[in-house]
């Protein structure tokens, strides 16, 4: 395991190894978004990662497909957040902020009443969406998502907004840096999916005016963080959430250029379709590797051998693990150890209390 053991650098980080936390949503926030002391001793429990990747954080209001889920749009999400860093940083880590907009992945029963927003109020596949809430009794449960809205002009400007000053407010919150969440068929891919995106604006039709939302959020959040601070996590073949696309080489070729053309630090690459069995892997890596030289994270529910085997033969450069840090909060010394590893709890996953966050056990 010696490759996933090395330092990388990335711009002016250097990472102490090529284990990343991926973002894992665990909807454990307070009140508001606010991340709470569980949280922040949930992730300095992990700070041996060489990058711990934030769960998904919501820039807006607007933004809401899990319930608990935290956010970064007001000051007591701020201190909330700097409670994490300062844990993560005193144990040595480094910690990038995934900043999140659910788009029309939400319910009004999470947006105190409003529709969710999308591109175009696509809403024929609404029992694909996945949304979920927090039931009185503690339990977690998927609920039912409400039918979207099409997004005004001046609303997509405001979005654009509030990922610029999520990145302003994890830079106050002492992030080393952030990833633009242009996965798992929220509001960036919803822009790029010819399915779900159907305007006849600037921000429609060919690639180009698909791809521009996303090329506004990275020149917005440019003006906060340099280039190589800056990630962005996309899944192009994703089946999750359904923002799916006919033409996946075009589009992700394209955005994959795109990310080169600014010099970003890294691509995550996400295989969602992993954990159903049909490995997108291989396809992913050829449509980054293609377009773009930058890092290349992946993440496709691999096993640290198989994790390995991507770093050594150079198809990948860092490796991103979820279900595996869900379980394994010391994993970066059970990989150079040969295991054993903790089998995660997954009716422990969303929702509740310490127990299956903050009580697996270490090597010791």
């Amino acid at each position: 395991m010696n490759q996933l053991l090395q330092s990388i650098q990335i711009g002016d980080i250097a990472f102490n190894n090529r284990i990343a936390m991926a973002p894992i949503t665990r909807a454990r926030a307070g009140d508001d978004g606010v991340p709470v002391a569980l949280n922040a001793e949930y992730y300095g429990q992990r700070a041996t990662a060489g990058l711990i990747i934030t769960e998904a954080t919501n820039v807006s209001p607007n933004s809401a497909a899990f319930e608990l889920a935290p956010a970064i749009y007001n000051d007591a999400q701020v201190a909330g957040w700097r409670l994490v860093t300062e844990q993560v940083h005193a144990a040595g880590g480094k910690m990038f902020m995934q900043l999140w907009h659910s788009g029309r992945v939400s319910s009004y029963s999470l947006l105190k009443g409003a529709e969710p927003l999308s591109p175009s109020g696509y809403n024929d596949d609404l029992g694909l969406l996945q949304v979920y809430g927090a039931l009185r009794n503690g339990y977690y449960t998927r609920i039912y998502a409400s039918p979207s809205r099409a997004m005004t002009n001046e609303e997509v400007y405001a979005a654009v907004e509030e990922f610029r000053v999520g990145a302003e407010n994890a830079k106050r919150a002492g992030l080393d840096g952030v990833e633009i969440h242009a996965a798992n068929g929220y509001l960036p891919q919803q822009f790029l999916s010819p399915l779900v995106n159907r305007r006849t604006d600037e921000f429609g039709g060919s690639v180009e005016n698909r791809a521009r939302f996303l090329r506004l959020v990275i020149e917005a959040v440019l003006t906060v963080f340099p280039k190589q601070r800056i990630g962005v996590r996309i899944s192009p073949y994703a089946a999750y959430n359904n923002a799916t696309d006919p033409d996946v080489a075009a589009t992700y070729g394209y955005v994959a250029s795109m990310l080169n053309e600014y010099g970003i630090g890294y691509i995550h690459g996400a295989d969602t379709n992993a954990w159903g069995g049909v490995a997108d892997m291989p396809k992913i890596l050829d449509i980054i590797r293609s377009n773009y030289s930058g890092v290349l994270i992946a993440n496709a529910g691999l096993t640290p051998e198989d994790a390995q085997q991507l770093v050594e033969q150079g198809k990948a450069d860092m490796v991103a693990f979820g279900r595996q840090y869900v379980s394994n909060p010391d994993l970066v010394a059970r990989i150079a150890a040969g295991g054993p590893y903790n089998q995660p709890d997954p009716f422990s996953f969303y929702g509740g209390t310490e127990r299956g966050y903050t009580d697996y056990p270490t090597l010791g």
